[in-house]
């Protein structure tokens, strides 16, 4: 998870050298700001940040397991750098504090080299987002609600872990990985594609080094999305045109779930759709609807005995899950922004246990898109009290939580 979107046409470029504003290739409107230095004429960098900050409560969360919990959360604070040393060479450089709420410690997000030749086919990299479904390539920074991860469907392998670790436990870290992803588009930019090979579970049950496959394909009906890469993003609040698009993502590693002495395949398949609508051109406000099913599943060993042992291993997600939202941006501003009021639920069936749902009614108050927002939440979800480890045969009834959230982007 945790997409920064930085560049490839979305910064709004501030040249000093020149005191003008210049739109890069394929800007989109609701591009945030940042500062480009130029160098000379194929040379250039620029710098911008991102910061995610909150309150959240909820219901018997404190310690005595009675009472609310009432927790400050900075949730995230990144640094973008991104360049260009020759025309068809860039270079993108992003941090994140990953561990951010055990006192935070600033650690490599993305680390990529690009070679960018041509719309239909280009090369990335080094360490970065794994093709997958839209969530993971909106990321946080630019999925239509700010919750999305918590209370969402099940993680993908590269997000099972925070940190990046070699123990079998780990297979990357915020949506990000080591490898290579080879993306582009054809048909007018209709349709996209990202095709990636990754390091993906380290040691552990992948004892051969078998490498995960990741691909993600999709098709844009109505308006073009005009992202940088193969990122995508929730919502683009009715400045992107009518976006009706439908994307397909699949994942898959030989020996990329269990343990090293009970090793299983893994697999993740995923179907997500985008459909936003201007009303009356605009005028009447932006309906946006979100939604994505997942099938996942574990073949060829990894046997239940050792899934529910006190040492499960590479423990992923077998089942079916899907998250469905709706949201509509009131047309009127009120003072600086305009309110957006959605609703959204999301539900995760495991084959192994209990299912897990949530219901959540959010308003966002939208001052510059993706860029100045804020967001209060209400979740009512059982997903708290049984949690995301979806093989437990743990039990519990649905608590309520709220959360104000504050984003704000450079």
């Amino acid at each position: 998870m945790h997409n920064t979107q930085t560049l490839g046409g979305r910064r709004l470029a501030l040249l000093p050298a020149a005191i003008t504003l210049a739109f890069s290739a394929g800007y989109a409107p609701h591009a945030e700001a940042g500062a480009t230095f130029k160098i000379d004429d194929t040379k250039w960098i620029s710098i911008g940040a991102g910061l995610r900050t909150s309150f959240s409560a909820t219901e018997k969360g404190a310690a005595n397991g009675t009472q609310w919990s009432n927790d400050f959360n900075l949730d995230n604070i990144r640094l973008y750098i991104n360049g260009q040393i020759f025309k068809y060479l860039k270079l993108e450089f992003n941090t994140d504090c990953q561990t951010c709420n055990n006192g935070g410690e600033i650690r490599v997000l993305d680390a990529i080299g690009k070679i960018e030749y041509d719309p239909m086919i280009n090369l990335w990299m080094g360490r970065m987002l794994v093709p997958a479904e839209r969530r993971e390539m909106n990321g946080p920074f630019f999925s239509a609600v700010y919750d999305m991860f918590r209370t969402g469907t099940p993680f993908e392998p590269s997000d099972y872990n925070v940190t990046i670790q070699s123990n079998g436990n780990s297979a990357g870290s915020y949506g990000r990985d080591d490898g290579a992803t080879i993306w582009g588009a054809v048909y007018e930019n209709r349709f996209q594609y990202a095709v990636g090979f990754f390091r993906g579970l380290r040691n552990g049950a992948n004892q051969n080094d078998n490498i995960l496959y990741a691909q993600r394909f999709a098709f844009n009906f109505l308006d073009v999305e005009k992202n940088p890469g193969y990122y995508t993003s929730g919502t683009y609040y009715g400045k992107g045109g009518d976006i009706f698009t439908i994307g397909v993502s699949n994942q898959y590693q030989e020996d990329g779930a269990g343990t090293a002495t009970d090793p299983g395949n893994f697999r993740g398949t995923t179907v997500d759709v985008l459909y936003e609508q201007n009303l009356n051109g605009g005028d009447s406000g932006v309906l946006t609807f979100n939604g994505e099913y997942k099938n996942y599943g574990i073949s060829g060993g990894y046997g239940m005995a050792q899934r529910q042992s006190q040492t499960p291993g590479f423990d992923l997600f077998e089942g079916n899950a899907y998250d469905i939202s709706a949201m509509y941006l009131v047309p009127d501003k009120v003072w600086i922004g305009q309110f957006q009021p959605y609703l959204r639920y999301v539900e995760a069936m495991p084959f192994n246990s209990s299912d897990r749902n949530n219901w959540e009614a959010g308003l966002n108050y939208v001052i510059d898109g993706h860029n100045a927002k804020l967001s209060l939440v209400y979740n009512y979800s059982d997903m708290f009290t049984k949690g995301l480890n979806y093989t437990s045969t743990a039990t519990g009834s649905h608590v309520s939580s709220i959360l104000l959230g504050f984003q704000l982007q450079i």
